[in-house]
């Protein structure tokens, strides 16, 4: 999860306080890590991993709209929950479009910066978007719906939040 704008970012009250969490975890083994070191490469090792997602969760949690759901004009960005066509195969899949790094349940995350999510970034229910996926393939998807997440997690519209 590495970000090099400075943008904000949309993000569910749960994975703010999931990220909350364990970004104090990680401080906790980083301090009794500290304490019982005896030069231990390994553990040196382990420790800068820590640091570096520390200094991710960190980064993300400043840049953090939380839970302020997009306004509901089914219109693709980020803290909304897509669903989208795979032209070529007739497939549905439905995402949040949202930055990675924290878990949203059995929903599936795709950030803005992804092909897939760069493309469908301003769509409209019915337009359909091409992107180049990381082997050259270009895969053409229509947009089906676009849903704010707080309307998806409270099922307001029907067929949705099931």
């Amino acid at each position: 999860m590495t970000t090099t704008t400075q943008e904000p970012v949309w993000i569910s009250p749960q994975a703010y306080e999931r990220l909350h969490r364990e970004l104090t975890t990680l401080r906790e083994l980083t301090s009794l890590a500290a304490a019982n070191a005896n030069g231990d490469t390994n553990r040196a090792v382990v420790q800068q991993g820590w640091q570096a997602r520390m200094q991710q969760i960190q980064d993300l949690l400043v840049r953090a709209t939380v839970g302020e759901d997009p306004p509901d004009d089914e219109i693709a960005e980020p803290g909304m929950v897509l669903t989208i066509r795979y032209d070529l195969t007739g497939d549905t899949q439905t995402f949040l479009l949202c930055v990675p790094g924290a878990e949203y349940g059995d929903l599936a995350v795709y950030s803005n910066e992804s092909p897939l999510g760069a493309a469908l970034m301003g769509a409209r229910p019915g337009e359909r978007r091409k992107y180049i996926l990381p082997s050259g393939v270009v895969l053409s998807v229509t947009l089906l719906e676009a849903v704010p997440y707080g309307v998806y997690t409270a099922g307001v519209r029907s067929g949705i939040g099931a």
